[in-house]
């Protein structure tokens, strides 16, 4: 008999029946006097998802790496100089991003395990008198190590040094499951994904930018075409697109904004802290490893778990796909074989989890691993059970 498989990769996540109704529509009229019954309140009500009054979201289709290519393009110059801290794959590939389109980028390598470097950021920004560094790049969530870092921080060390300089931030694995507060924080370009925290299909780029970032827009230079915000400006004010948007998924993003606030954002955020604090436990009644080197790392949408020496991580994710149809995230480059990756974001609760641990032991098993059947679930649901009133007094 066929099953529908386990998904607890960190993305593209489980999408709810409820959004998945709301995109079989037929095909409609973008163009059409109602739609922007439709968009008019899907701009507003991103903004209560980035805790911004003041910033301006946009909605591109297209994945979160054209999010980080609109946000660069939109506000700074060629060979414009950008610092940025790499300590996972996908803050190396936005690094990579910034090389290839010819900003100047001073990168900060940083073990991978670790987050944002602030002391370093704060020596390199202080040095900067001349202020040669247009924009401060941070991942808020580095999907390939379960690492969170803290952006409050980085606008502390901003202004600390009384630096001018934008930051951005990577939030694809964070917002809608991650606290994030845009204006409180003095973020001036967000970027997030469709397939993570707001459980739809990989295919929108949702990104939001300050006041400041909508002025630097006006004297950037960098070509563009796709990316525009000028094209997007003229266009939203009026809940229209200057192309054809991708209109299912928008009317999924209508329905996946509607599960958040029913639930609330802050019970939201700590639900995923109640799920990850269970996954943790698990890990750690393995005996085993996270990536994440301390504490203050922990994400609560990804656990990057590190096998044991004479294991292979690649045979432990093709065991559980192949025997027991679970998919977990695997180790990318140099974590190939030495991790795999549970994600625990998006449309989550504890039996889906419990479920993935089971076979998550399993499959460790399988392929050598020496720890006991049922101690890390054991684990979970001792940490699910304590947990009960934590997630009693968010709601």
């Amino acid at each position: 008999m066929n099953h529908h498989p386990g998904l607890f990769i960190p993305g593209p996540t489980n999408v709810p029946d409820a959004v998945r109704r709301a995109m079989n529509v037929p095909q409609e009229d973008m163009r059409s006097p109602d739609f922007p019954k439709l968009t008019l309140p899907l701009f507003a009500d991103l903004k209560k998802v980035f805790k911004t009054q003041r910033g301006q979201p946009f909605i591109y289709p297209s994945s979160g790496t054209g999010g980080w290519e609109a946000v660069l393009t939109n506000t700074l110059n060629p060979g414009d100089k950008v610092l940025i801290a790499t300590f996972g794959q996908f803050s190396v590939l936005w690094a990579d991003m910034c090389q290839r389109l010819g900003f100047t980028t001073e990168i900060v390598d940083v073990e991978w395990g670790k987050g944002v470097p602030l002391e370093t950021f704060a020596d390199i920004l202080a040095a900067d008198t001349a202020h040669d560094i247009k924009a401060v790049l941070g991942t808020h969530n580095e999907t390939a190590t379960g690492v969170t870092s803290d952006v409050a921080g980085m606008r502390k060390v901003l202004d600390a040094a009384d630096h001018p300089a934008l930051l951005f931030v990577d939030g694809v694995s964070s917002i809608a499951s991650i606290d994030f507060r845009m204006d409180e924080w003095g973020v001036d370009g967000i970027v997030a994904g469709s397939q993570k925290g707001f459980m739809l299909p990989t295919g929108l780029a949702i990104i939001c930018v300050s006041e400041k970032a909508l002025e630097a827009h006006r004297s950037s230079k960098f070509p563009r075409c796709f990316f525009a915000f000028e094209d997007m400006l003229r266009t939203n004010k009026d809940g229209y697109f200057p192309y054809t948007p991708a209109t299912p998924l928008l009317r999924g993003l209508r329905a996946s904004l509607d599960l958040l606030f029913e639930e609330g954002l802050e019970n939201v955020f700590a639900r995923h802290r109640h799920i990850a604090s269970g996954v943790r436990a698990a890990v750690s009644a393995w005996g085993l490893d996270l990536m994440a080197k301390e504490p203050k790392w922990h994400s609560d949408t990804v656990s990057a778990v590190c096998v044991p020496p004479d294991v292979d991580a690649v045979k432990v994710l093709r065991r559980a796909f192949d025997r027991y149809g679970v998919s977990f995230g695997s180790g990318l480059t140099r974590l190939s074989g030495k991790v795999f990756r549970i994600g625990h974001i998006g449309a989550t609760n504890e039996l889906m989890l419990l479920g993935a641990l089971s076979v998550a032991e399993m499959a460790l098993v399988d392929c050598g691993a020496k720890i006991a059947l049922g101690s890390g679930v054991a684990a979970a649901q001792s940490s699910y059970c304590a947990g009960e009133s934590v997630l009693a007094k968010a709601a």
